[in-house]
């Protein structure tokens, strides 16, 4: 399972500037595209990939639980109805992406009315079909996940927010155990960690480097592929040139301590059981 480690996100790129701002990403050099259906970006992103290699990208988008079983009773939910809902979403998804193929669909954000088990587990049929490559989530927690892990099921990725101030170590750690890679994403907290915290622009002054970069170095030395957005090419190029220089181990702790547990996408959204 190989993902690179800085990718494009999408949420807020519509339209053409959508188009131009992909195809700019992979004019630079890169490769991940990550999008979501509730993006609304489909089709402007397929236009933005026709003429690069299929091979050479790693296509990730996410879907809404609801996608799948809104039209389901509880009594309704079983293995071949879920499996034909979200084939028939899969395939809108390949249709409007003009694609064969997914590297990566994930389930977009967790549902105490929809356990994990019975959505992944289909999920991993549609792998064993070759219409996607890995099946994964998006902010789901320890013990959502552990659901999962019980009933033998692998989940590739883990997709959530996570940048000095959303430190998710616990978090970390336990993906890292259990074979799920993490994914950053809202790497800048909405632009709050670049205004807010001195230390990015006094590690950038010593390494030629912006804050913006200092961040995204910290999280890749994690071992965590992540996914800034950007909305020009210079911050394209920025983003993307973060892998000729290190933190030092004393710098990097300096940086854990920032930690508040604070989110700053749906600031809202808690951990539940189900």
């Amino acid at each position: 399972m190989k993902i690179p480690l800085i990718g494009l996100g999408t949420w807020g790129l519509w339209g053409a500037e959508c188009e131009r701002i992909v195809r700019l990403a992979l004019e630079i050099g890169y490769c991940h595209i990550d999008t979501a259906f509730a993006y609304e970006n489909h089709k402007q992103i397929a236009k933005a990939i026709r003429g690069f290699p299929r091979e050479e990208l790693f296509l990730t988008t996410k879907f809404a639980l609801g996608q799948v079983t809104k039209t389901m009773t509880l009594s309704q939910v079983d293995d071949k109805r879920i499996l034909k809902s979200l084939e028939k979403t899969c395939d809108k998804a390949l249709k409007e992406l003009g694609t064969d193929y997914l590297d990566a669909l994930l389930i977009h954000w967790p549902n105490r009315e929809r356990p994990i088990v019975e959505i992944l587990a289909a999920m991993h049929r549609l792998a064993d079909k070759g219409k996607i490559r890995y099946p994964g989530v998006s902010n789901y927690t320890i013990h959502h996940l552990q659901d999962a892990y019980d009933a033998g099921l692998s989940v590739p990725f883990n997709q959530v927010e996570f940048h000095p101030h959303l430190y998710q170590k616990e978090l970390l750690d336990f993906c890292q155990s259990h074979g799920t890679q993490l994914i950053a994403y809202r790497p800048f907290g909405k632009g709050k960690l670049l205004g807010e915290e001195p230390l990015f622009a006094e590690l950038g002054q010593k390494y030629g480097k912006s804050p913006a970069q200092i961040i995204l170095r910290w999280i890749i030395q994690k071992k965590v592929p992540v996914i800034p957005k950007a909305s020009s090419e210079d911050h394209l190029r920025e983003n993307f040139t973060i892998e000729d220089f290190s933190l030092s181990e004393e710098e990097e702790k300096s940086i854990d301590l920032l930690d508040q547990q604070k989110r700053y996408t749906n600031p809202t959204w808690g951990d539940f059981k189900y």
